[in-house]
């Protein structure tokens, strides 16, 4: 399996991720959907985890996700 068939591994931090291991996309938390590293803009440094949208990311931190 490539890098680009397999999700990243990453640490999320309040001012960006590090790769743990390699891969072109994670997955979101909360849909299941797919974000390339590139697009990859919201996060959850508590819960290391990430989201495909604001939207998403505000309703997961709310709870109501």
């Amino acid at each position: 399996m490539s890098s680009a068939d397999r999700p990243a591994t990453l640490s999320y931090g309040p001012n960006g991720f590090r790769m743990i291991s390699s891969g072109h996309f994670v997955v979101c938390a909360v849909t299941g959907e797919r974000i390339a590293l590139e697009a990859l803009r919201y996060w959850s440094v508590e819960r290391q985890e990430p989201y495909a949208t604001a939207e998403i990311a505000t309703r997961r931190l709310l709870g109501k996700a």
